[in-house]
């Protein structure tokens, strides 16, 4: 998950896609079965160029659990 600020102001939020600096629109919340428990939630943040390609990629390995918008993204039980 990208989160970036210098402590000096509020939040800032950007895409977690490979050299994307765009504002995070999205929060992707998805898990490896493999190495996490059902309820844990990792969080990649996406802008809406793409949001579409990382839920595939991580749909592909059956990790996406869950797209909602960005605000939203640590209302889970457990986040992480």
């Amino acid at each position: 998950m990208s989160e970036s600020g210098s402590g000096n102001g509020p939040e800032e939020l950007q895409c977690s896609a490979k050299g994307c600096r765009a504002d995070a629109v999205w929060a992707l919340r998805w898990n490896n079965p493999k190495i996490h428990t059902p309820d844990r939630r990792k969080v990649w943040l996406a802008c809406d160029e793409h949001r579409e390609s990382l839920s595939a990629f991580l749909s592909r390995r059956d990790f996406l659990k869950d797209v909602v918008p960005v605000a939203e993204r640590d209302e889970a039980a457990g986040r992480g």
